[in-house]
């Protein structure tokens, strides 16, 4: 699943054929409010997000729903909330709120029991038995290995559609995980993080059944940022980078302006014929 940040570059990861799209925390935090991922988005503020995405794709989108935002009564609301926008899976993970991103160091993990609380409730709250609920645990960082398997084996017990323990520093510690949790695991890959960088064929090999590049793009959008800029400021002018750029009419096919203008025409003709097929004021008086 590739990563995107906002409903346009959900659009593109559409366009280039992926089947599902996820867009996490990290992301969008740098397109909402450019600012690192540390829990300064609010549940609303993200439903809101994941909304506009899923209404711009027909694609399955994987959503992040951080700690659940609070206790049980907060992540069943959280379920609730972004099942409502659409999302077609979330994840909640066991950090202590304001949670870090999970290559970031200083993190913490909530009591076990904590988490267990949440992970019910939110499989409680969700009204579509299709909804995909996938915990994470961050104990690894924190806990070990060891810690952070037994959560992940619990969390699966519990119900958990799928289970992601966040940055394996290692390709062994990758196999100590898939060999030893029963579920379908996802494993990130983070541009610069502390989990090795393998092919979706390398991983599932290991026996990963996901992965997600949730990062990639956001990068790849602020060094093309940087770039641009820089040439804009040097020259006056956007000439020198118009091979890395759509055009006005190449960026009109890609959000759909043709097909919204011919659907906007087929409504006014529809339009027109009703009007035509009424009879006219002057016929039903008879004058």
């Amino acid at each position: 699943m590739p990563g995107v940040q906002d409903a346009l570059t959900a659009r593109i990861a559409a366009e280039a054929g992926f089947e599902a799209i996820t867009c996490g925390g990290y992301a969008s935090t740098a397109a909402l409010i450019g600012e690192p991922d540390t829990s300064q988005l609010s549940m609303r503020e993200l439903a809101d997000h994941y909304a506009r995405i899923c209404d711009a794709v027909d694609v399955p989108v994987f959503a992040d729903a951080d700690t659940g935002f609070g206790n049980v009564t907060n992540t069943r609301r959280a379920v609730r909330a972004y099942e409502q926008a659409g999302v077609a899976g979330l994840f909640i993970e066991d950090q202590v709120f304001p949670k870090r991103c999970g290559h970031m160091a200083g993190k913490a993990v909530v009591p076990v029991e904590d988490m267990v609380a949440k992970l019910q409730a939110a499989l409680d709250a969700r009204r579509d038995p299709d909804l995909v609920i996938m915990a994470r645990t961050d104990a690894l960082a924190v806990d070990g290995i060891e810690a952070a398997i037994d959560r992940a084996c619990l969390y699966r017990e519990l119900g958990a559609d799928m289970v992601f323990v966040e940055a394996p520093r290692t390709v062994e510690q990758m196999r100590r995980i898939c060999a030893a949790v029963q579920a379908p695991l996802l494993a990130n890959n983070i541009e610069g993080g502390l989990t090795p960088m393998l092919t979706a064929a390398e991983l599932e090999e290991i026996g990963y059944a996901v992965v997600t590049h949730p990062v990639a793009l956001t990068y790849a959008v602020a060094r093309a940022a940087r770039d641009l800029f820089a040439t804009l400021r040097r020259d006056g002018i956007t000439t020198a980078f118009a091979d890395r750029m759509l055009d006005f009419d190449g960026f009109n096919q890609l959000v759909g302006l043709p097909d919204l203008r011919a659907r906007e025409q087929a409504y006014l003709d529809q339009a027109a014929r009703v009007i035509a097929g009424r009879p006219h004021p002057d016929q039903e008086t008879g004058e």
